[in-house]
C-alpha cells in the first residue's frame, strides 16, 4: 500500500517536472526566434522583466495590443486580487509586472513605428 502511494507520488513529481522543462524549452526557443526575427528589444524587455509577452497577455487576458484594453483588465484585476478584500499579493505583484511588460512593448512598437515613418520619409 506504502510503496503505491510512493510510485504514485513519484509518477505526479516527474510528470510536473518534465512539464516545466517542456514550457522552458518552449520559452527558450520563443525567446531565441524573436531574436532572430528582429525582436531583440522584445526579447531584451522579456528577459529584463523575467516575463515573456505571451505571459503577460495571458495574466492579462490580452489578445490585442491596446492601452485602453491593457488598462481596463489591469485596474478591474488589481482590484479583485487586493490583499484587502482577501485577493493575493502574489497575485496582483503578477498582474502589475504583466502591465509593465506590456506597457514597455507599446513602447518599443511605438519607437519603430517612429523609425520606419522616418525611413521612408527620407
Amino acid at each position: 500500500m506504502k510503496v503505491t502511494i510512493i510510485v504514485m507520488g513519484v509518477q505526479v513529481v516527474g510528470r510536473a517536472f518534465a512539464r516545466a522543462l517542456q514550457q522552458e524549452f518552449a520559452a527558450s526557443q520563443a525567446a531565441a526566434r524573436a531574436r532572430s526575427t528582429g525582436g531583440q528589444q522584445s526579447a531584451a524587455a522579456s528577459s529584463i522583466t523575467g516575463m515573456s509577452l505571451q505571459e503577460a497577455q495571458q495574466i492579462l487576458n490580452i489578445t490585442t495590443l491596446t492601452p485602453e484594453e491593457i488598462q481596463k483588465n489591469y485596474e478591474h484585476l488589481f482590484k479583485v486580487n487586493d490583499k484587502s478584500v482577501g485577493g493575493s499579493f502574489y497575485l496582483q505583484s503578477k498582474v502589475v509586472r504583466a502591465k509593465e511588460r506590456l506597457d514597455e512593448e507599446l513602447r518599443i512598437q511605438s519607437e519603430q513605428t517612429q523609425k520606419s515613418q522616418q525611413n521612408t520619409e527620407t
